[in-house]
């Protein structure tokens, strides 16, 4: 009786154990917002995890807001590690206004986690100090478990992996301890949607409106300068 009963608990313990690891294993939330890079090689799209990372979550969605990541580039491309973003207040081609210039150089302190450093993660960029994150980013292009629970993950690739597969066949030179590509990645544009929308009609209405609203702008600038 006394073996039976050891072996029942051990087997209990087992489970436990196992109902543990599944649970620790589980992929973290993905939220409904989604980002679209559109790059000169192709579009990335990623989403975010509010529950994993918010503070981050929240700056890296205002700054794609403010349009902050266009015309920036990825100066980093390390084949099977990692496609990093530059700062975009030093980064970006054309010119910031106050409002990005603001957003950009904040630092957001580093919301460390549990989530594993794999493919398509997306994880902060910062210097030695874990609160010196601002708008620099990498996208994992391969395991690296060694960056793990040290760089703030928040959020993942969703679509766009035959991009980054482009990326990483692009020609590369070493400057010190960074591998960066020999041409410029742009990130042409970028735009965001809600994948809780059951259509696309009222972004559509949105996107309609802007669009209309700027072709008005320019026409006015027009006979303006031109009268």
């Amino acid at each position: 009786m006394r073996s039976s009963s050891g072996g029942s608990s051990i087997a209990c313990l087992i489970l436990v154990i196992a109902a543990c690891a599944r649970a620790g294993s589980q992929e973290p939330h993905l939220g409904s917002a989604r980002v679209v890079f559109q790059t000169n090689y192709g579009d990335i799209e990623f989403g975010f995890y509010p529950d994993v990372a918010p503070r981050t979550v929240d700056h890296i969605f205002k700054l794609v807001r403010l349009g902050c990541f266009n015309t920036n580039h990825f100066f980093r491309v390390d084949k099977g590690f990692v496609a990093q973003v530059a700062d975009v207040a030093g980064g970006r081609s054309a010119p910031m206004n106050d409002e990005q210039r603001t957003e950009a150089e904040k630092t957001i302190v580093g919301e460390f986690s549990d989530v594993k450093h794999v493919r398509g993660i997306l994880s902060m960029g910062r210097f030695d100090d874990p609160d010196s994150a601002q708008s620099s980013f990498s996208i994992l292009l391969g395991d690296a478990p060694h960056l793990d629970g040290k760089y703030a993950i928040f959020g993942s690739v969703t679509k766009g992996d035959e991009t980054l597969k482009k990326l990483e066949q692009l020609p590369t030179r070493r400057e010190g301890m960074f591998v960066m590509p020999t041409e410029r990645i742009t990130i042409l544009s970028s735009y965001y949607y809600d994948t809780r929308a059951e259509s696309c009609e009222e972004e559509n209405s949105t996107l309609r409106r802007s669009l209309a609203a700027s072709a008005v702008e320019v026409e006015r600038q027009r006979m303006k300068c031109f009268p």
